[in-house]
């Protein structure tokens, strides 16, 4: 496809577009670097592939790119464990490659954002080999070190994400330090204001070289009660608890109030570079006003990356309500960004319910995210209607799986490689076998197959991101009325006099339309809805 210029695509609102910035309301696609495109061979995606296949992402109609970490690292946690945060893994490419793939999406009018890990880094960091050299290094204090208790224990009973202690013992310091997620990922200290301005400059790093923002990667665990305090047993009886973290309310090991200052530094450098986006990805239970917090006023990140959906078990007109009414449309209220699928869930078809109604519900699960009010993030495949793929136990490579087997689904299942071709043994993806398989399922839904057929489900998601682009109530507006009875949903925006509901029918049963159905101009009719009635997952979109 042709260049498209940029300044005449974003938004596309017409007259409404002057009152928002770029990421009001935008449609952004997440790519997982491994899984999107292997441009030399070796089975795993990199960055010169994303370049090539970056006419695609922009023939979807969306805004902007995320691009999950390509950093330096020894890839035990695919790229969360960094080792240099100002270069590119050989794996991805070079910085050159990076640099490439920015001006590409600039030239088809597509943003680039990208993750910034905070929290913590890879043990192989310079940094970090400083810090355990000794107890009084110019970085002594950059990570999170306790002596142990007297009978040599770690110092409080605070648990990983990933399992076991959070505390590591480190014979050459003499000392534990500290890990939220993989032992070979130190926290950093946060409450020291060098590590605050050493990670400033690697955000002004990314920024000089373009990039238009940046998804900011686990911000509850950005800093910890300096007091060490044990956290208490946890207080919800229904609780799962498939890891000793589960077993604790954690309340002194992440969510210290002293990371919103720091949000409000990260903000204030993305504001010297005029309209970037900054998102906070928090995630963790009972961390909702935490997330609120994160986008709260002008002087922190733009949105908050919700997590509603992403680990629910349904999904119901109860839930989208809910979570929509979490962020009223007032005065310091920010403003969210919801996704239903990432690179850490399982994908969305795989995990809801859907009754044998596949087809039906992916087109549904489409129109809703569509609807509602915030930023959007598809993540790769999800506009192919891809599943979550059955990862033996022998080649799984995800590090949380692994240490909980077989009680947390491996994220490998929605990691997997991007069909581009149905008629190519490894869908086109790589010339040589995939770091994970592509699975049958998802080989039959390739992209050139679904481009080639008007019906199809790619083709279904272009015309729902074209429509929110076109809509300025539905890209930008507020809600005037979010009400469920049984399985019947009616969800209406509203923007500068423009008036849109959509109904939804999240039941696998035919129900009335109801008398909303008779007011307004028909605009869209999902599954075969009519004024009279909705099929199962039938949506109809009215304005007026």
């Amino acid at each position: 496809m042709a260049d498209r210029d940029p300044s005449l695509i974003i938004p596309a609102s017409g007259a409404e577009a002057g009152a928002h910035p770029w990421w009001y309301g935008a449609s952004i696609y997440q790519i997982y670097p491994r899984s999107f495109m292997d441009s030399n061979g070796d089975g795993i995606g990199d960055l010169p592939g994303i370049t090539s296949k970056l006419d695609y992402v922009a023939d979807l109609g969306v805004d902007a790119i995320w691009v999950s970490p390509f950093y330096t690292s020894p890839m035990l946690d695919f790229g969360y464990d960094v080792a240099e945060f100002r270069g590119v893994d050989p794996i991805f490419g070079t910085l050159e490659d990076f640099d490439a793939l920015v001006a590409r999406a600039h030239a088809l009018g597509l943003k680039v954002i990208i993750d910034q890990v905070y929290s913590h880094c890879s043990m192989q960091h310079r940094w970090f080999a400083e810090s355990r050299s000794s107890r009084d290094n110019p970085k002594a204090d950059w990570f999170v070190w306790a002596d142990p208790k007297p009978d040599g224990t770690p110092p409080n009973n605070w648990q990983s994400i990933f399992s076991g202690s959070a505390w590591q013992w480190d014979a050459r310091r003499g000392q534990f330090y500290f890990h939220n997620f993989l032992p070979e990922q130190p926290d950093l200290n946060l409450h020291n204001p060098e590590v605050q301005d050493e990670l400033l400059d690697v955000g002004r790093f990314w920024l000089d070289r373009g990039v238009d923002g940046f998804r900011v990667d686990a911000v509850l665990h950005f800093m910890h009660d300096p007091s060490l305090a044990d956290n208490p047993p946890a207080s919800d009886p229904d609780k799962m608890r498939a890891r000793g973290h589960d077993f604790q309310d954690n309340i002194h090991n992440q969510g210290h109030p002293g990371i919103f200052k720091f949000l409000e530094r990260v903000r204030g450098l993305t504001d010297e570079y005029g309209a970037t986006f900054t998102v906070a990805e928090v995630g963790g239970t009972g961390a909702r006003d935490f997330t609120k917090a994160c986008a709260e006023g002008d002087k922190r990140l733009n949105s908050a990356y919700g997590f509603d959906f992403l680990y629910a078990n349904k999904l119901t007109p109860e839930l989208v309500c809910g979570a929509l009414q979490d962020w009223p449309d007032t005065p310091g209220t920010g403003w969210p960004t919801w996704a239903f699928e990432n690179h850490d869930a399982p994908r969305a078809v795989s995990r809801w319910d859907h009754g044998g109604h596949r087809d039906e519900f992916l087109r549904f699960k489409l129109a809703l995210i569509c609807a509602l009010r915030g930023n959007i993030i598809l993540y790769q495949g999800e506009e192919l209607g891809l599943e979550q793929v059955d990862i033996p136990y022998e080649l799984v490579q995800d590090p949380e799986a692994l240490r909980n087997w077989p009680l947390t689904l491996s994220r490998d299942g929605a990691r997997t490689p991007l069909p581009w071709t149905t008629q190519s043994e490894f869908g086109g993806f790589s010339e040589s076998e995939p770091w994970l398989p592509v699975g049958e399922t998802n080989l039959a839904q390739a992209i050139d197959r679904q481009s080639e057929d008007s019906t199809s489900l790619l083709n279904f998601a272009k015309q729902m991101i074209n429509l929110r682009n076109a809509k300025p109530a539905l890209r930008h507006g507020r809600i005037e009325d979010c009400t469920h009875q049984g399985d019947l949903l009616q969800l209406t925006r509203e923007e500068g006099g423009q008036r849109m509901t959509w109904l939804f029918n999240f039941g696998t049963t035919e129900i009335a339309a109801g008398s909303t159905a008779t007011l307004g101009e028909i605009v869209e009719a999902v599954n075969g809805a009519t004024r009279e009635k909705l099929p199962p997952f039938g949506a109809l979109l009215l304005e007026g």
